[in-house]
């Protein structure tokens, strides 16, 4: 790997992302066995570091360390010593002085994870910091589309729905256009970045036009906790416009994967019908995320295989 952390996945080498898909395919393979531990990562200790709620990315990153056989060690926020007073860099730096060997970090400060590396040598990973990257969230996203489709380059994918607050919009515009795919936004006006046609992706505010391009669909969740008033009329209007429901799809006589990072709001970007389909491959994009997390794990704590060779 060319990068010793994973702090996002903008400039990432397009030749890390493919192997880090393709070990992932290899781990897929290990989580469908009767016995779905290995020994890769003996030894290796793994600090979880959220300060921000997660259920999804904590639980995958957790299970994916004790697949590997680390040592996994839970930190939150809510429950630690911050609370009475302690710095950042001080949290930092005890973890440090205990010798530990990555630090899985999710930060509602955009550029966390970044300055993390000023004070401790342990390999840092991002799992989501602010509205900035997501970049394991687009890994596993990538991963299960290579796997629906057999390619990226000159896939065409839609992300649809909050892109201004979403960390997992951003993480996959630069991995997937670095693999060379195509990529639509839609959304309502007040929820598009200005400018974001400079990164090098198409935007459409007709959710039908894009349905009709589109050969996969990333809908994402509306985050209501991180805007402000005025952004949307109202959710019901959202769901008129820009919903993805049964119906709508019904008038487009097509083929189409359909993904969501969750949780769900259910209803309103996407209707239960849509989301439990067999067009669907939300929750293989759990079991992908598994995998993936296993598969950046290995490679950058510079894990052994099964055999015990480095």
């Amino acid at each position: 790997m060319k990068h010793r952390h994973l702090l996002g996945l903008k400039d990432y080498p397009a030749e890390d992302i493919k192997s880090i898909i393709d070990t992932a395919f290899t781990f897929k393979e290990v989580l469908e066995r009767p016995i779905k531990k290995v020994p890769s990562l003996n030894g290796k200790t793994i600090v979880n570091l959220f300060f921000e709620n997660s259920t999804r990315t904590r639980i995958s990153f957790e299970l994916a360390q004790k697949r590997l056989s680390a040592d996994t060690v839970n930190f939150s926020a809510s429950t630690s010593s911050l609370k009475k007073g302690e710095t950042f860099k001080d949290t930092a730096q005890n973890l440090e002085a205990m010798k530990i060997d990555a630090v899985v970090m999710r930060h509602p400060t955009p550029g966390a994870p970044l300055h993390l590396t000023k004070y401790i040598d342990a390999i840092i990973i991002n799992a989501g910091d602010g509205t900035h990257e997501h970049p394991t969230q687009a890994i596993l996203d990538m991963t299960s589309l290579h796997e629906k489709f057999g390619y990226l380059k000159g896939l065409k994918v839609a992300i649809i729905g909050d892109i201004s607050h979403s960390r997992v919009a951003l993480s996959n515009i630069y991995g997937l256009k670095t693999m060379g795919a195509e990529i639509t936004l839609c959304g309502p006006a007040t929820l598009i970045p200005p400018f974001v046609e400079d990164l090098g992706v198409n935007v459409n505010y007709n959710v039908d036009e894009v349905i009709e391009w589109a050969d996969a669909l990333n809908v994402l969740r509306i985050q209501r906790e991180r805007m402000g008033g005025g952004l949307l009329p109202s959710i019901r209007e959202y769901r008129n416009l820009f919903g993805i429901t049964r119906e709508r799809l019904s008038q487009h006589n097509k083929e189409l994967v359909i993904m969501h990072p969750g949780p769900m709001n259910r209803g309103v970007e996407i209707d239960s019908s849509v989301a439990d389909s067999d067009q669907a491959i939300i929750l293989n994009q759990v079991l992908n995320g598994v995998a993936s997390r296993m598969a950046i794990l290995y490679l950058l704590l510079g894990g052994k295989s099964e055999g015990g060779k480095d």
